[in-house]
C-alpha cells in the first residue's frame, strides 16, 4: 500500500519516525512542530548554533508537499527580499504593488532564520500576516495560505520592540546541545547523515499543504474536552500564573488548539492530560522553563503511572542499552582510581542526573533497575565523595 493511502495522521506520525531517525535526541522538538503545524500556530527554536535548528527545520519541511519560504534575517534586509519586489509595470501606471508570487506572503510553510534580528519596516507587515494571515499591498489585503512560520534565534529577544513579534509564536521550544548519553549515537548518526547528504537522495513527502488546510477548516469539530480535562487545565492556568509566568487568556484559549492538535496526533477523539507536555513551551523568557517544568512533570508522571501504555512524549530518543553502556562508563571512571578534580566530577554526576531524567520519562521496563543503578552511585557520592565502596 502506497503512504498517501494511509490516514493523514498515522503519516504525520510516519513523518515524526522519519525526523527522529535522523535528528537524535529531538523527538519532543519535532513533535512540537508537528502541533503547531496541525493547529496551524507559530513556533520558534531558541538554541546555540549547531544544535540542528535549522537543519530540522528544512528537513521538516522537505515532508510536506508545500510551498517553502526561507530566509535568514538581518537588521540590513530589506521587505523586497520577504515580501517580493516591487511590480514596475504597475509602478508606472501609478500603482505601488509587490510581486508575492515565491515569496513569503504565497507560501505555506515560512522559516524565519534568526527572526528576531528583523528591522522594524519587515515587522510591522510580519505582524499581521502571521496573525491574521494577510499582507497589505498597494492597499489591498492580499490572504496569505500561511499554514505555519517555524523562527530560529540563538537567544531570546531581551529588546521591548520584539515583544510583539516573540508573542505572535505560540510555542517556544530549546534547542540544546545532546547530553552526554548521546554522544556515540551522535556521531554515527552523524556518519549517516553526511554519507546521504552527499548522495542526496531524494525525499518521499509524506503529507500535502492542500491537507493541512483542509484540517485546519474543520478544525473546529476536533475541539471537544472533557470537563476533567478542562478543570485540571484551569489549575495548571493558576499555578503558572501564581508563579510569575505571564499567560494572557488569549494565548489561554489558543493553547487548546495545540491540546486538540496533540490529540489528533495520537488518533485521539479528546485530549487527556498527556497533552499538557506542550506547557512546559509556553514561557516567555528561559528562567521560567524550568518553572513549567516544575509544574508539568508531575502532572504527566501521574498520568503515565495510570496509563503505562500511553505514548510518551520527549521519552529518551536514544535506546536503553545506550544509557547503560553509559552507566557502566561513569561507573568506571568513578571507581578507577584515578583522581578526579571538581569539574570532571561534576561532569559525571550531571551526566548521571540526566540519564535519571530520560529514564523517568522512559517507558521501557528496565527502566526503573537502571534507575536504582544511578542512584546507588549518586548516593555513595554524596555520602562519601570517594568511591572506592561502589
Amino acid at each position: 500500500m502506497q503512504v498517501q493511502n494511509y490516514p493523514l495522521h498515522a503519516r504525520l506520525q510516519q513523518m515524526a519516525k522519519v525526523l527522529e531517525a535522523r535528528f537524535l535526541g529531538k523527538d519532543e522538538v519535532i513533535r512540537l512542530l508537528l502541533v503547531a503545524t496541525v493547529a496551524g500556530e507559530h513556533a520558534v527554536l531558541i538554541g546555540p548554533p549547531g544544535t540542528a535548528k535549522s537543519a530540522l527545520i528544512r528537513y521538516f519541511a522537505r515532508l510536506l508537499n508545500a510551498n517553502y519560504f526561507e530566509y535568514l534575517l538581518t537588521r540590513f534586509t530589506e521587505p523586497n527580499e520577504i515580501f517580493g519586489p516591487v511590480d514596475i509595470a504597475a509602478f508606472r501606471e501609478g500603482r505601488y504593488v509587490r510581486r508575492t508570487e515565491g515569496m513569503l506572503p504565497s507560501s505555506e510553510i515560512v522559516f524565519l532564520d534568526e527572526v528576531f534580528k528583523s528591522n522594524s519596516a519587515i515587522l510591522n507587515s510580519l505582524l499581521t500576516l502571521l496573525n491574521e494571515r494577510k499582507y497589505s499591498s498597494g492597499g489591498v489585503s492580499l490572504k496569505c495560505p500561511l499554514l505555519s512560520c517555524f523562527g530560529a534565534s540563538n537567544e531570546v529577544p531581551g529588546d521591548e520592540n520584539l515583544t510583539a513579534i516573540f508573542d505572535r509564536f505560540l510555542l517556544r521550544i530549546r534547542s540544546d546541545n545532546l547530553d552526554a548519553y548521546h554522544f556515540q549515537d551522535l556521531l554515527q548518526r552523524g556518519i549517516e547523515n553526511e554519507i546521504q547528504g552527499l548522495a542526496e537522495a531524494p525525499i518521499q513527502p509524506l503529507a500535502t499543504a492542500r491537507e493541512l488546510a483542509e484540517l485546519h477548516r474543520s478544525f473546529g469539530q476536533r475541539m471537544q474536552f472533557p470537563d476533567e480535562f478542562l478543570s485540571a487545565y484551569k489549575g495548571l492556568v493558576f499555578q503558572i500564573r501564581a508563579e510569575g509566568v505571564s499567560l494572557s487568556d488569549r494565548r489561554v484559549v489558543k493553547i487548546l488548539k495545540l491540546f486538540a492538535a496533540s490529540a489528533w496526533l495520537d488518533g485521539r477523539s479528546t485530549p487527556d492530560a498527556s497533552d499538557f507536555f506542550v506547557l512546559k513551551h509556553i514561557w516567555n523568557n528561559e528562567d521560567q522553563a524550568a518553572i513549567l517544568e516544575a509544574l508539568v512533570t508531575p502532572v504527566l508522571e501521574a498520568h503515565y503511572r495510570d496509563n503505562p501504555r500511553a505514548r510518551r512524549v520527549g521519552a529518551a530518543g536514544v535506546g536503553i542499552e545506550a544509557m547503560a553502556a553509559e552507566i557502566d562508563r561513569v561507573r568506571q571512571v568513578l571507581t578507577g582510581g584515578a583522581g578526579l578534580s571538581d569539574v570532571q566530577l561534576f561532569s559525571q554526576l550531571k551526566t548521571l542526573g540526566e540519564i535519571k531524567a530520560a529514564l523517568v520519562g522512559s517507558a521501557d521496563p528496565r527502566g526503573p533497575e537502571l534507575i536504582q543503578r544511578v542512584d546507588q552511585l549518586l548516593d555513595a557520592a554524596f555520602r562519601s565523595g570517594r568511591f572506592a565502596q561502589l
